[in-house]
Order: structure tokens, then sequence, then C-alpha cells
């Protein structure tokens, strides 16, 4: 089992976020979903990004990528996971079709976004693009064993991201007792996620439609070894610790680095 993960191992940079664009009800957190953004290296430009939204849909963190003025696996924040945004978008056809009752899952999880383009397309020139049609070096492209989803080449997570993936999930396992188990299953929609089953998910859990995140034999790795436990198709209960972990809020427009207190926050998300 990994060691215990602190705040100053996560070296969180927190950038301003207004308010109304999440919610600030605190719900119990019991699942962790994993997000690639689909975009660009940088955490900052996202959060730049939603500001501008009329919506409500964001992750509570972004983990830059390489070529981000921040760093290449930076953890950046906007509001703290005890708060919540619109970051599944959740279809209720899905939960019909399997005889589920719709729960509004996003209160109770918790999303990481992977700055990440996904999936890649190689033109006849052996250029690698990606769905804007922007080139990625071949050096930043893996190539899966088998598809997934149709597509075989994909921009890779790098092993600043995966190292700042496994320092998140272990601390919030701590933080909410959410079971980190792996499980085949994550990589399509189940009932586990559907059912708001404490546990580890990808956006393809809950959504038929996504393709976020894909399965990286390095991640699928790092996953697996965060517990000895044997990876079972149902995740284990989730205790009833008492979670706290907070973020406070940015007072200036300017980025800077802070720590996310495990005190009870002021209103931010």
């Amino acid at each position: 089992m990994s060691k215990k993960v602190t705040l100053k191992d996560l070296d969180i940079l927190t950038v301003s976020f207004p308010e109304s664009q999440y919610l600030q009800t605190d719900y119990k957190k019991v699942q962790i979903y994993l997000h690639h953004t689909a975009g660009a290296a940088s955490g900052v430009a996202v959060f730049k990004s939603w500001a501008k939204s009329k919506t409500r849909v964001a992750t509570c963190v972004c983990i830059s990528g390489k070529g981000a003025r921040e760093g290449d696996g930076k953890i950046v924040q906007g509001f703290s996971s005890r708060d919540w945004g619109y970051h599944l978008g959740l279809k209720s056809s899905v939960f019909k079709q399997r005889g589920i009752k719709y729960k509004s899952l996003d209160k109770i999880s918790i999303g990481i976004e992977i700055n990440n383009f996904g999936y890649l397309k190689k033109d006849a020139d052996g250029n690698f693009r990606t769905y804007v049609d922007s080139i990625i070096p071949k050096e930043d492209v893996i190539e899966l064993d088998k598809p997934y989803k149709g597509y075989k080449y994909w921009h890779n997570y790098t092993d600043a991201q995966i190292e700042s993936v496994r320092k998140l999930l272990l601390f919030w396992n701590e933080a909410y007792s959410i079971p980190l188990d792996y499980n085949e299953d994550v990589w399509n929609v189940t009932d586990r996620a559907l059912k708001g089953e404490p546990g580890v998910f990808t956006h393809n859990s809950v959504r038929i439609d996504k393709t976020d995140i894909y399965p990286h034999p390095g991640l699928i790795k790092m996953w697996k070894s965060l517990t000895a436990k044997k990876s079972t198709i149902k995740a284990t209960p989730v205790n009833k610790k008492a979670a706290s972990e907070t973020s406070t809020k940015s007072k200036n427009t300017s980025t800077k680095k802070k720590s996310v207190s495990k005190k009870k926050k002021s209103t931010k998300k």
C-alpha cells in the first residue's frame, strides 16, 4: 500500500475562480471520476475558459501537461473538492435503459481533469492529428496494444501527470475514505457507477459517448498499485469517516501556489 500523501506533497497551484461557476453545497463524496480535457496542456488556461462559461461545468482540479507554463504534472485547483460542478453530463436515458433510478452523481463525486487531447488519427504523411486537426509530436503519442473505442493512437499521459493523479487519489482516500480498487468495468458504462457505489471511475463509466480517460498502461499500473487487495467487480464500501479537505479562493485574478487546508474552508468550492 502506498504511503500517506500530505498537502505539501500535492504542491497545489490555486487559481482564482468565480464562485458563480460551481456549487458550494456540501455533499459527502464517495466517488472520484477521471477525465481528460480534450485540449491543450495548461490547467490554468482551462479554469480561465470555464470562468467565462455560462454553465457550471468544472472539476475542482486540472493536471497540466507537457509544455504548460506552470509545469508538467502541476495540480491546478479552482475550488475545494468538498464543493462540486457539473462534470459528468449525465443522461437520464442511460439510467433508464439499465433500470436504475437517476442519481445526481456530480454532487457526490470529485472530478480530476488531465490536460490531454485524447484520441489521435494518423494521416497519410504519418502525422498524428487531434480531433481539431492539430499535430501531436510523435514522442508524445502512445499506441495501445488494441484499439479503445475505435482508436489505437492517443495523446500520451505524462509520467508527471500520472504521478499527480496517484497523489490526489491517495489524499482523497485518506480524506473521504473513497476506495481505490481498480476494476476492468470502468472503461464502459457500469451499473456500479450509476448506482453511486463508492470507488474510482472514468467518464466512460457513466457516458456511452465519451472517450476519457483511455486505458493507458502506465496509469492502470499506477492505479493497481494503490491497493494490496485483488481487483474485484464490486468496490469496497466507504466508511463513515468525515472528510474536511478544503481550499480557499484566491483574492485576486493572478495565480498563486496555495495548500488545500484540511480545516473547514470559506465559501469557496
